[in-house]
């Protein structure tokens, strides 16, 4: 009776923090069970506060449960290029749209002072090897604010005005910020981490992640590039640092190996291993790295190795979730083992592993990339260094890249070089640490990932359906006080496809068939449609004036957005417009 009164306990004091959540997409939290992974504090877990850790771990499990049932799991498997790349942008868009819902909902019951401010979000920008359009995702992107109303508006003023005033930067943000009393949590935010997996329908490895910080980022344009990243666990570094040496990004691999050898003499050089991006594709970027760590003797995992955890490690992507598994393991025989990561990752996933560092007692030591795959990792290093503006810099470009540098490579890395420098990026600095990215340097963190399918790092499962509409997300919270896991229990309240309904953006909706004309019209519409165009097609968006928004139609690819569902779009906001022009009046159309 006792333990039945405590389990009962539990999920109703679940149940009425996570209350804005589950009822946004009408579930209904049959249990909840929680394992502390590491530590267990007295107090809050991080500096959110218990009802928020509550409901923000609620999002990251809603968010994986819409994803998995309602994100086109596995439906690209077959498919050629072009059809695979509308099912993994629908799959984006589903897990973006879901964990956006979540957080506006949620921050209802944020202090008024308070908001959430996203500073990096993954899938803006194309990846080495793709065609532009596939880097035009749905995602969280820079500048999207939570928060009650007044305060939501106050920020977007200023986000704005970072965005397209020059003359406004980040020290004046920071500082009118902190005069006018307003609390800014920072965001990196990536919906669905490998989602050519999910799209698929590979058996692991998709998750949503979602990294909350006591202050906002040192960023100030939406960005995403390329860092470098090498992530050892703290006691490496800090034994050769007895020694004066250094151990950072462009550290000769022996000396790193070196360091691990004096700091756990009993593990042989073939038991280090060491977790990159791998493939052809990655050879001109990191295969100089590679040939460093086996000539060191290490063992660089290929994919299909057989993690701790049992299931089989992959290189495609995922930069995240092996930070992990940073540290030592014990094999069957008894030896110990050294699992580490490095290569590099998007700027995202870098700065969210690496703001893991208090919570798993690495150190992740990084360094600045373009987006572009020509050349070694030690020439790019010294390419984020160059002055677009001065007048040898085509010379020096030519220079690095070992041959003359043509108009458009000249054009190229001008537009990256740029656009690395107009958003903060520390583009002056020889390596980076996750502290540079902060403007108090000290600094809070709350890590929440949510399991669409097994986890090969953590060995946490996916989403499992208990029975029929019934299904335990495993869910994992992290900060420097603790790991905590939950599994919640969720029934959806709705048929399946009524909750299909409930997990789609409305323009999805209209566009799969329901008429916009004879549904009733909320006015909460006009704010879930401004939130889907934010998510859907960011970089078509330009911002003008008081809170207005100006939808130029030709930015957006055909890949991104299918001809017709651009055409019913236009059509859709058309009619809002003309029927509905005052909820409305921030909606301009271009193109």
């Amino acid at each position: 009776m006792i333990m039945d009164r405590t389990r009962r306990d539990r999920i109703a004091q679940w149940a009425f923090d996570s209350r804005p959540v589950l009822g946004r997409f009408h579930l209904w939290l049959e249990d909840v069970e929680e394992r502390w992974v590491e530590g267990k504090p007295d107090g809050p877990l991080s500096f959110v506060g218990p009802g928020m850790e509550k409901a923000l771990i609620s999002a990251s499990a809603v968010t994986a449960l819409g994803t998995r049932l309602f994100g086109r799991f596995g439906e690209a498997k077959g498919l050629d290029k072009s059809a695979s790349n509308r099912i993994k942008k629908d799959a984006d868009a589903a897990s973006a749209y879901a964990m956006s819902e979540s957080l506006w909902y949620l921050t209802r019951t944020l202090p008024e002072n308070h908001a959430i401010m996203v500073c990096l979000g993954e899938g803006l920008m194309p990846k080495g090897g793709e065609t532009p359009d596939m880097g035009s995702n749905p995602l969280l992107g820079f500048g999207r604010i939570y928060a009650r109303p007044q305060i939501a508006k106050y920020l977007e003023r200023k986000v704005h005005r970072l965005i397209n005033d020059p003359a406004y930067n980040w020290a004046m943000f920071w500082r009118e910020v902190q005069r006018d009393r307003v609390i800014v949590w920072g965001a990196a935010v990536d919906t669905l981490e490998n989602t050519s997996r999910f799209a698929r329908g590979n058996e692991s490895g998709p998750l949503t992640v979602l990294h909350l910080f006591d202050q906002p980022l040192k960023v100030v344009k939406p960005y995403e590039g390329y860092m470098g990243n090498l992530v050892l666990p703290r006691e490496v570094v800090t034994k050769a640092a007895e020694s004066s040496i250094l151990l950072d990004y462009l550290a000769p691999r022996s000396l790193v190996m070196q360091a691990i050898k004096s700091t756990y003499p009993d593990i042989e050089a073939d038991r280090v291993h060491v977790w990159t991006l791998g493939g052809s594709t990655r050879i001109g970027r990191i295969g100089k790295l590679w040939d460093e760590w086996k000539a060191a003797g290490a063992h660089v995992i290929p994919d299909g190795w057989v993690l701790p955890s049992g299931l089989k490690a992959f290189t495609e992507s995922g930069t995240y979730a092996p930070t992990y598994r940073v540290g030592l393991f014990t094999d069957g025989d008894g030896k110990r083992h050294l699992f580490l990561v490095d290569g590099y990752a998007a700027t995202a996933e870098a700065i969210q592993a690496a703001s893991l560092d208090p919570v798993l007692k690495n150190v992740t030591s990084m360094c600045l990339f373009t987006s572009k795959f020509d050349v070694s990792y030690d020439i790019e290093r010294k390419i984020i260094h160059l002055d677009t503006d001065a007048p040898d810099f085509a010379a020096r470009l030519s220079e690095l890249l070992g041959q003359s540098a043509s108009e458009k490579e000249v054009a190229e890395y001008t537009q990256i070089l740029r656009e690395a420098r107009d958003a903060g990026m520390p583009v002056s600095m020889r390596t980076v640490t996750v502290d540079d990215f902060f403007p108090k340097k000290e600094w809070g963190v709350l890590s929440l990932s949510g399991f669409m399918l097994p986890d090969p790092y953590t060995g946490a499962p996916g989403v499992e359906e208990i029975q029929k509409g019934v299904y335990k997300v495993t869910t994992r919270a992290s900060s420097a006080n603790g790991i905590l896991e939950v599994d919640l229990t969720l029934r959806l309240m709705e048929s399946f496809e009524e909750s299909r309904l409930v997990f789609s953006p409305l323009l999805d909706r209209f566009y799969r068939g329901q008429d916009y004309r004879t549904r009733p019209v909320k006015v909460s519409d006009s704010g879930r449609i401004r939130n889907e165009l934010q998510t859907l097609c960011s970089e078509s968006l330009e911002y003008f004036g008081e809170n207005r928004i100006r939808l130029h139609f030709e930015r957006i690819d055909d890949a991104v957005l299918a001809p017709d569902k651009r055409a019913l779009i236009r059509e859709v906001l058309s009619w809002y417009k003309e029927h509905h022009p005052i909820w409305f009046n921030w909606l301009d159309m271009a193109g």
